[in-house]
């Protein structure tokens, strides 16, 4: 057992390099995956199976071997991973694992290690771990649409309630420009229930890697920022604060998602700021860009924190510091649609600045037409 595992461990830069070139040429969705989040855990995997090895002189009660465990936590974040790769299916992972199989006994064969008994235990390991990795895959894929379908849910429930205000506020003796205003302010948040609702079905059917459902269209934004606006100052208290340009604001965009980015923000930062000073949304329209900033005062986000905010997986594991969970997928969302949109997002939080969220939107990186958003599991 510790020669075999002498071998493995001599040898592992060289079977992930021979893993990571068949997975490359045999694996469908593979070469769409960046060569850190291909590798994911499964160095630890080998490591994990070398580290049981040297536990034992033979092959009896291996399994028993509280190391087994450390096999199990790799593979789950492996099916984790997979989950948020884009094309990714279970017949693949199992067919990842099966190639690992091959090449770790290939080598072993290579290296005059013929004992079956010692193959017959990397096959239970390796079958363990793609046992676990499914299981966790197909979770992972139920825990997304779960996430998406109740995030997109509660956004319904937010223009319902604002139209509902709105027809409680109708009263033609406030005045004709205040009923009109009233008026169109519930024509809008119904339409916005409409949009949402068929973005809804959209997500029942989300796979691996895949966000929510966009639609794009030539449009100006202009008036779509607008209404955002003016329905949060109706909804909320406190002061808010728009600064843009009365001007077109042209390209091709989903305006529903944008709306809704805006709105997430908008909402987190009543949510968390200082409720005596304003929230503060910039808007700056350039000719290939457009940039949304969103500001509050308040405690600020910690450092170690900022990049997690924004990723699907840490919102997905549990154990989570309640400060980070409490943003809920709302930021991931609007990381997805900011990066579908062709741009980014980003995030400055200190204790005598308070907290800003800069969006760019690339106003002509895509065409007229449906798009699946992708999903961003690593910041």
């Amino acid at each position: 057992m510790r020669k075999t595992a002498r071998v493995l461990k001599n040898k592992h830069g060289e079977i992930i390099a021979i893993w990571e070139k068949e997975v490359l040429e045999q694996v469908k969705a593979a070469p769409s995956t960046n060569k850190i989040a291909l590798h994911d855990h499964v160095p630890n995997i080998l490591d994990d199976i070398i580290s049981i090895m040297n536990s034992h002189e033979n092959t009896d009660h291996y399994l028993s071997d509280n190391k087994i465990h450390q096999i199990e936590e790799n593979s789950l974040e492996h099916g984790r991973h997979r989950a948020t790769s884009p094309n990714y299916t279970v017949d693949q992972i199992i067919q990842e694992y099966m190639i690992f199989n091959n090449v770790i006994i290939r080598v072993l064969h290579e290296n005059k290690v013929t004992e079956e008994s010692l193959f017959h235990l990397i096959k239970c390991a390796i079958d363990k771990a793609m046992l676990n990795s499914v299981s966790s895959f197909t979770e992972s894929i139920q825990e997304m649409q779960n996430k998406l379908i109740g995030t997109l849910a509660h956004d319904i429930r937010n223009p319902l309630a604002a139209a509902r205000m709105a027809i409680e506020m109708l009263a033609y003796e406030a005045g004709e420009e205040r009923f009109k205003k009233v008026k169109k302010m519930s024509y809008n948040s119904v339409n916005k229930a409409i949009d949402l609702i068929e973005g809804l079905l959209d997500s029942i059917t989300v796979k691996a890697g895949e966000g929510i459902m966009l639609s794009f269209s030539e449009m100006d934004l202009n008036e779509d920022i607008q209404t955002v606006y003016e329905e949060a100052c109706e909804v909320f208290s406190e002061e808010i604060i728009l600064e843009k340009k009365d001007e077109p604001i042209k390209g091709v965009f989903d305006a529903t998602a944008v709306r809704r980015l805006l709105e997430n923000l908008v909402t987190n930062a009543i949510k968390y700021g200082q409720s005596d000073k304003p929230v503060v949304i910039k808007i700056k329209n350039e000719a290939e860009w457009l940039n949304i900033s969103v500001h509050n005062y308040g405690n600020p986000i910690p450092l170690e924190k900022q990049e997690d905010i924004f990723t699907f997986l840490n919102h997905g594991k549990q154990q989570r510091e309640k400060e980070l969970k409490s943003y809920g997928i709302g930021l991931t969302l609007v990381k997805m649609v900011a990066e579908a949109h062709g741009g980014t997002v980003s995030l400055r939080s200190k204790e005598d600045f308070g907290t800003e969220f800069q969006i760019k939107l690339n106003k002509h990186s895509n065409v007229p037409g449906k798009k699946r958003a992708i999903l961003n599991a690593e910041a």
